[in-house]
C-alpha cells in the first residue's frame, strides 16, 4: 500500500529542511560567522503572540532556542506535504519542483521574519541574501528529489 501524497511530502520537506540546515552549518564553518538569533527570536514572537510564557529568563532563552529549529522543521515538512498534495497528480518537472519548494519555503520564512518585524529582508545585502538563497536551493533540491524518489512519475496518482 502506497503512503498518502501528502505523506510522501512531509518526507520529502524533512529531508530537504537537514539539507538546509546542513549547508547553513557549513556557511557558518567555512565563514566562521555566528549562528543567526531569527529562529529564536521568530519562537519568542509566536510565544507573545499566542500569550505562551516561557518562564523565567534562563529558561525562557533555552527554550526559545530549542522552539526556533522545531519552527523551522514545522515549516520545511508542512510546505513539503503541501507540494505532495498539489504535485500527486500532475506531473512537476524537476527544476521547476525545486524552485517552487525552495522559493516556497523562503517566501514563507521571509515573509513571517518580515511581519514579525525580526528583519527587514530589503535592507540585506548581496552577502545577505545569498546566505539565504542558497540553503533554501538545497531544500529544494533535496526535497524535490526525495519526492521524486517516493513517487517517480511512473507511479503518481
Amino acid at each position: 500500500m502506497r503512503a498518502a501524497p501528502a505523506v510522501d511530502g512531509a518526507i520529502a520537506g524533512a529531508v530537504g529542511s537537514a539539507a538546509l540546515n546542513v549547508v547553513s552549518f557549513l556557511d557558518m564553518a567555512v565563514r566562521g560567522r555566528p549562528a543567526s538569533s531569527t529562529p529564536e527570536q521568530t519562537a519568542g514572537k509566536f510565544a507573545d503572540a499566542a500569550h505562551v510564557d516561557l518562564g523565567p529568563e534562563e529558561k525562557a532563552a533555552n527554550r526559545r532556542s530549542g522552539l526556533g529549529p522545531v519552527i523551522g522543521y514545522g515549516t520545511g515538512i508542512a510546505a513539503g506535504a503541501l507540494f505532495g498534495i498539489l504535485a500527486a497528480r500532475r506531473r512537476v518537472p524537476l527544476p521547476l519542483a525545486v524552485g517552487l519548494l525552495g522559493g516556497g519555503v523562503m517566501a514563507t520564512s521571509d515573509g513571517s521574519i518580515a511581519a514579525l518585524r525580526i528583519s527587514d529582508p530589503r535592507t540585506w545585502s548581496a552577502t545577505d541574501w545569498v546566505s539565504d538563497i542558497v540553503p533554501h536551493l538545497a531544500y529544494g533540491a533535496a526535497a524535490a528529489a526525495t519526492w521524486w524518489r517516493l513517487r517517480p512519475p511512473s507511479r503518481r496518482g
